[in-house]
C-alpha cells in the first residue's frame, strides 16, 4: 500500500538516544531513561506518577490488580474497543459488562453506564475511544455517588484532554499503550498514571515480580514480569521531547480532512463533548451502511489506500459468546459502517487531498 493506516514518527533523536542506552550496557529494565520517561510523562500528564510498562494490556492487567478487582466483581466495559480492554478483566476473575456508547462521540456515557451498574459492579474501564475523551466528569459523578472505581483506558487517546486537564489524571488510575500505531511509539509498550501513592506502589510492586524495593531478592508477593526496557524507554524520552510536533502534525491532517469531507452527504462524522479536545489518533468515518464501507475498502485498497475498519463488537466475539444476546444498537451500528483512514505525521497535505479526493470519487 501506498498509504498504510498508519506509521511510526522516527527522528535522529530516538536512534540517538536508543544508541546511548545500548552503549550505556543498560538495556533491560533498568537504566536512567526509565527514570526520565516517568517523571517526564507523569509531568506531561499532570499526575504524581506514572508507571513504565511492557505494553498497554498488561498496564489494564496491573490497574485492576492494584484496585482490588477480582472474582465474581463486575467492570463496566464498552463493547466498541480493542479486545484488551475486556480480555484484562477475565485475567482478574472479574467479569465484563458490556454497555453501549454514544452515537455522535463513540464514547461511554452516563446514560448507557448507569443502564448497566448492578450491586456487583466495582469498577468502569472508560475507554477513550479513537482520540476522543469521554465526559469524565460525569463519569466521575456516577461512580463516586456508587462508590465504584474507574480506569482511563487511554491507549488511542493520549495527550487529549478533558476540562483541560489531561487524559491520565481523570480517573483512579490510567492506562497507555506506546504500540507502533500511537500518538507516541516504542514498538511495544505502556505505562500506567495515578495520583494516589498507595496504587502506585501496588502497581510497581506487582509489575517487578513482587520483588520488594527494600529488601533484594525477597517477594512478599507473587508478581509479574511487565517491566519495560530501557531501550523502549530511551525511544520514548525522544518522542516525549517531539511530541507538540507530531501532535501538531496530527491536527493538520485531520482538519484537511474534514475540510474536504465538508460537502459528503454520505459521510458522519465523530462529534465531541465541547469539554473536549481530541487528539486525532485515526481519522474516522462512519458510511451509510455496511455495503457502502466494505465496497469503500475494496475501492481505496485498489487505489493503494489502507484502510481499517471499526472494531467488532467484542460482545459478539467467540470468547464473549455469553454476552452475544446483548442489545447494542449504537455498538453494532458503528462497528458495521465506521472506516479509519490513513492517518500518520508523514501525510503532505498532497497525500491526504488524494486520498480525500478518492473517497469522495467513490460516491
Amino acid at each position: 500500500m501506498k498509504y498504510p493506516v498508519a506509521k511510526p514518527d522516527l527522528s535522529k533523536l530516538e536512534k540517538k538516544y536508543l544508541n546511548e542506552a545500548i552503549n550505556s550496557g543498560w538495556i533491560s529494565s533498568s537504566g536512567n531513561y526509565i527514570d526520565k520517561f516517568e517523571s517526564q510523562f507523569a509531568k506531561k500528564c499532570s499526575v504524581d506518577h506514572a508507571i513504565a510498562v511492557s505494553n498497554g494490556t498488561v498496564a489494564l492487567h496491573l490497574a485492576l490488580m492494584a484496585l482490588g478487582i477480582g472474582k465474581g466483581d463486575e467492570v463496566i466495559v464498552p463493547s466498541l474497543t480493542y479486545i484488551a480492554s475486556a480480555n484484562a478483566v477475565r485475567y482478574v476473575g472479574a467479569n465484563p459488562v458490556f454497555c453501549d456508547v454514544s452515537k455522535e462521540t463513540w464514547c461511554m456515557t452516563y446514560e448507557s453506564i448507569e443502564k448497566v451498574i448492578t450491586k456487583r459492579t466495582k469498577c468502569i474501564i472508560v475507554v477513550h475511544l479513537y482520540g476522543n475523551v469521554a465526559n469524565m466528569d460525569q463519569v466521575n459523578l456516577l461512580a463516586r455517588k456508587r462508590n465504584i472505581k474507574v480506569i482511563e483506558d487511554a491507549a488511542e487517546a493520549t495527550f487529549a484532554k478533558f476540562n483541560r486537564k489531561p487524559v491520565g489524571s481523570l480517573s483512579d488510575v490510567a492506562t497507555f499503550s506506546f504500540y507502533g500505531n500511537k500518538i507516541i511509539t516504542s514498538g511495544e509498550g505502556g505505562a500506567l498514571t495515578t495520583n494516589n501513592n498507595d496504587l502506585a506502589k501496588q502497581i510497581r510492586l506487582l509489575k517487578g515480580q513482587g520483588m520488594s524495593d527494600t529488601k533484594r531478592y525477597f517477594f512478599p508477593i507473587i508478581g509479574y514480569n511487565y517491566r519495560m526496557t530501557n531501550i523502549c524507554a530511551a525511544i520514548l524520552c525522544a518522542q516525549l521531547e517531539r511530541v507538540d510536533t507530531l501532535i501538531e502534525k496530527r491536527e493538520r491532517i485531520n482538519h484537511l480532512y474534514e475540510q474536504n469531507f465538508t460537502k459528503n452527504t454520505k459521510i458522519t462524522l465523530r462529534q465531541h463533548e465541547k469539554e473536549c479536545q481530541p487528539v486525532n489518533w485515526l481519522f474516522s468515518i462512519i458510511l451509510g451502511n455496511e455495503q457502502d464501507r466494505d465496497q469503500l475498502i475494496k475501492f481505496l485498497s485498489e487505489n493503494g489506500i489502507e484502510t481499517r475498519p471499526f472494531f467488532i463488537p467484542i460482545h459478539s466475539l467467540p470468547p464473549y459468546s455469553e454476552y452475544s444476546h446483548l442489545d447494542l444498537p449504537i455498538t453494532n451500528l458503528l462497528s458495521r459502517t465506521g472506516l479509519n483512514l490513513p492517518t500518520y505525521t508523514e501525510l503532505s497535505d498532497d497525500d491526504v487531498n488524494f486520498i480525500s479526493n478518492k473517497v469522495n470519487e467513490f460516491f
